[in-house]
């Protein structure tokens, strides 16, 4: 089987200024790098049309009817202090969730072997009644519960190997032992959660701070702690938030990682995944914001799953 590219067009459409770093190129780049690569074990498909109680798992009526009313006629607005919406935001928020559903169903009915959902705006940032460093709708922690309620798994792992600590993602998934929330992370650092010490109700969180300047043996070595946690949990899918921003080139953190680290990061999951859930795998496009690291990080990241 192949792997699924799971993207649309109403990404561009989300529009957050020209000096804004989560911008529109962010996944553009990536897209035209992966169609001019002609890989052969690829299959793009759009995201499908869902039902809105998947968003409310993960998010408060009272925050989801404040998100819908706060798209502008024109213009943009803020819903933080760094994260805007615009009108053309709307689809692109409802297609990046959207896209996870759509990857994790065509896993389920072996149309793929796994996927990765190339969208924004990002969402391991958005807690369950708010909106926070970029991200709107938490598209992971959105899967998760589709995972758990439509096709009634029991144990769901996240593993978040963005540069900065899914807040967001921990928020929503903290007393819930039917989800693993697994975090590598550049700490302190924004948003400033993520201590080794947050664990959750059921032992259910496992962040792994690490210092700035951390290269590339020091992180490989720390993401086997990821894989023996995984192994102690025995989920029945894995998703990946996927951020490429601990990437030595990016402006916004100080991870020292380079672009092939993201191949053996995805690899030696893959590997560990196959006794566990048979390889299910869904992964979502979350940070990385230099955009030549962000092209190759994601190609690396994309060679493994087709393998």
């Amino acid at each position: 089987m192949k792997t699924g590219i799971i993207t649309t067009n109403s990404y561009s459409d989300h529009d957050t200024g020209l000096d804004h770093p989560e911008r529109s190129d962010r996944v553009s780049v990536i897209i035209d790098n992966l169609k001019k690569s002609n890989n052969k074990n690829l299959i793009w498909k759009k995201p499908g049309n869902y039902e809105k109680k998947f968003i409310k798992y993960a998010h408060c009526d009272e925050y989801i009817n404040q998100v819908e009313k706060s798209f502008p006629k024109n213009g943009s607005i803020f819903l933080d202090g760094d994260t805007i919406i615009s009108p053309g935001s709307k689809k692109a928020i409802t297609d990046a969730v959207g896209s996870i559903i759509t990857a994790i169903d065509c896993v389920q009915k072996k149309e793929i072997k796994n996927a990765f959902c190339i969208v924004r705006p990002p969402g391991h940032h958005a807690e369950r009644d708010k909106a926070m460093g970029f991200c709107i709708y938490n598209n992971v922690a959105v899967g998760a519960y589709y995972l758990l309620n439509n096709y009634n798994f029991k144990k769901v792992a996240i593993i978040d190997f963005d540069v900065h600590h899914g807040n967001g993602t921990q928020n929503i998934f903290y007393n819930n032992e039917k989800v693993l929330y697994i975090s590598t992370h550049q700490y302190p650092y924004y948003p400033g959660t993520g201590d080794k010490n947050e664990k959750g109700k059921f032992n259910n969180i496992f962040n792994i701070p690490l210092s700035a300047g951390t290269n590339s043996e020091e992180y490989l070595n720390a993401y086997e702690l990821v894989l023996k946690k995984i192994k102690e949990f025995k989920p029945e899918f894995i998703l990946f938030s996927a951020g490429f921003d601990a990437h030595k080139d990016d402006p916004l953190a100080q991870l020292h990682l380079k672009s092939k680290d993201f191949y053996d990061i995805t690899k030696r999951t893959l590997i560990t995944s196959k006794s566990l859930c048979n390889g299910k795998i869904v992964s979502i496009l979350e940070g990385g914001y230099d955009l030549n690291a962000l092209k190759e990080s994601s190609e690396e990241h994309v060679n493994a799953l087709t393998e």
